[in-house]
């Protein structure tokens, strides 16, 4: 099967920053929608599609076409919303320590009074390990199959298959503490 960006990424290889943003233009909501899923945050997700755009830019010359530029592109997703994952993990660690130190209590922050399903999902999703919510995301919300997925991860089928039977089961856990019957 013939990759429909192809003559845009040899165009953008050859220094054409015009087919770079048709590029940009072409996958901008794909990337913004995993990594809203990624953050639960807008903000957050607007800031890591950037990144992610500006990172594949930067390594457009290294694409070499062995799978669809849209996997590709996915991986550097992926990869930048993992990194953003444990850079937040510490800052918030981070600033527990510091809370705990200063005045001798956590501050806790409080839950979103949201009633629907729709956010309790969300809230569900966004507790669960970074790596098993990015196969879930790309899998079930993204339709990739677990061979796709897998290409995207940087991991086996196998693996794949693994994380999101954890994530389901973790989602099942959360759901149901939360008096949902999933």
């Amino acid at each position: 099967m013939r990759d429909p960006d192809e003559a845009l990424v040899r165009q953008s290889q050859n220094g054409d920053t015009a087919a770079y943003a048709e590029l940009i233009r072409t996958h901008q909501r794909m990337i913004h929608s995993l990594a809203f899923r990624m953050t639960g945050s807008m903000a957050d997700a607007e800031d890591l599609a950037q990144e992610t755009f500006i990172l594949a830019y930067r390594q457009i010359a290294s694409y070499r076409g062995d799978s669809k530029f849209s996997t590709w592109l996915y991986r550097i997703a992926i990869n930048v919303c993992l990194t953003w994952r444990r850079r937040e993990t510490r800052r918030t660690e981070v600033t527990a320590h510091w809370a705990v130190e200063t005045d001798g209590r956590q501050h806790q922050t409080e839950e979103p009074a949201g009633g629907d399903m729709t956010s309790r999902m969300h809230e569900a999703l966004l507790k669960l390990p970074a790596k098993q919510r990015a196969a879930i995301m790309l899998t079930l919300y993204d339709g990739l199959n677990h061979a796709e997925a897998a290409e995207v991860l940087n991991c086996s089928e196998t693996t794949v298959s693994w994380r999101i039977f954890a994530a389901r089961r973790k989602l099942r856990q959360l759901l149901t503490m939360n008096g949902i019957s999933p």
